[in-house]
C-alpha cells in the first residue's frame, strides 16, 4: 500500500472539502442579511466535502498499481471519518464560544399614583 498518498490525499480532502465548506458558509451566513436559506447551506455542507473526497478517491485510484479499490475505499473511510471529525470540533466550537441568548427583558412595572 502507499499509505502516504493515501493520508496526503484524505488530509487534502478534508482540508478542501470541510474547511472550504465551513469558510464559504460562514461567507454566506455572516452578512448582516442572511441571503442562502438553511436548506441550501446544508447542501453547500455535504456536497463540497463530498465532491472533495470523491476526487481524493479517485486520484488514489489511478495512481496505485496493486490493490486498487481498497486503497480507494481506505482513502473515502479515512477522509470522511476526518470530516465529520472537524464538522464536531466545529460544533462544538461554535456552541462553546457563541453569545448566550438574550433572555427577553422583564416588563416595566406599572407606575402607581400615590397622592
Amino acid at each position: 500500500m502507499r499509505w502516504k498518498l493515501l493520508v496526503i490525499a484524505s488530509l487534502a480532502a478534508v482540508v478542501a472539502g470541510a474547511g472550504g465548506s465551513a469558510a464559504l458558509l460562514y461567507l454566506l451566513r455572516g452578512w448582516p442579511a442572511p441571503t442562502v436559506r438553511d436548506d441550501m447551506a446544508i447542501l453547500i455542507a455535504l456536497l463540497l466535502p463530498l465532491a472533495a473526497i470523491t476526487y481524493a478517491s479517485v486520484f488514489v485510484y489511478r495512481h496505485t498499481a496493486r490493490r486498487r479499490r481498497l486503497q480507494a475505499a481506505a482513502t473515502a473511510l479515512v477522509s470522511l471519518t476526518l470530516t465529520i471529525a472537524v464538522y464536531f470540533a466545529l460544533a462544538l466550537y461554535t456552541a462553546c464560544c457563541s453569545a448566550p441568548p438574550s433572555e427577553p427583558m422583564p416588563p416595566a412595572p406599572t407606575p402607581v399614583n400615590i397622592s
